[in-house]
């Protein structure tokens, strides 16, 4: 029996790099999943239902809110956002591993509901150098920048909330210690109780065949 995936949530402050590092993540790992959440919002120029996001009438998403099809979901500025559970956990169950990249509220949703999952936050070297990432994107105006950047410092103090931290100083290193971190997971005690049950009942029937018997050669009853 194929072990059972592990649920990798992502976050960390805007302009860390989440999407740059879950993107070479995918790139990588083809066991690797990424669980698209659905929103409510219309699709921006170049977004593609069922890639970018699954999007949902409101209507649809109150039902699976009311369904409990969601492991977390949030309203933002008049929109709806979630996470769907079925497809998360039918990964999950045939052995792949989903990442789930998500806001730190969201996250700690998912966590009350799925404490087995793996949490990974994403840092910065420094917030000078995520002044600079934010700033050079030239997608913000200063006055969002600081705005972002304030957002950052509060959420930053939530850290300790995760498994793990991850400074996010180069893209390929970053990635390559995510990995290390899901190769160590897979090897957690709790997520092998299966292999270890298979051993003890291997071991039971060997000492059945090990044992002496009772009667001598050629003695009969």
């Amino acid at each position: 029996m194929a072990q059972q995936g592990i649920l990798i949530v992502i976050s960390g402050p805007s302009g860390t790099g989440k999407g740059t590092i879950c993107r070479e993540l995918l790139r990588s790992n083809p066991q690797l999943k990424y669980s698209i959440s659905a929103t409510t919002r219309q699709p921006r120029v170049g977004e593609v239902d069922g890639v970018n996001y699954l999007f949902l009438t409101q209507d649809r998403f109150k039902t699976m809110i009311d369904n409990h099809d969601l492991l977390e979901w949030a309203e933002v500025y008049g929109n709806f956002y979630g996470t769907p559970r079925h497809y998360v956990l039918e990964q999950l169950n045939n052995g792949y591993d989903v990442v789930l990249e998500i806001d730190t509220q969201g996250a700690m949703k998912v966590k009350d509901n799925f404490s087995q999952g793996v949490y990974i936050y994403i840092v910065p070297p420094s917030l000078d150098e995520l002044a600079d990432r934010i700033y050079k994107r030239g997608t913000d105006s200063l006055d969002a920048i600081r705005n972002r950047l304030s957002c950052a410092s509060d959420e930053l103090s939530l850290a300790h909330n995760y498994h793990y931290i991850v400074v996010n100083d180069q893209v390929a290193e970053a990635v390559q210690r995510i990995e290390t971190i899901i190769t160590a997971e897979k090897y957690r005690a709790e997520r092998n109780t299966d292999l270890i049950d298979s051993l003890c009942h291997a071991n039971c029937i060997c000492n059945e065949h090990l044992a002496p018997s009772n009667k001598r050669q050629g003695e009969t009853l």
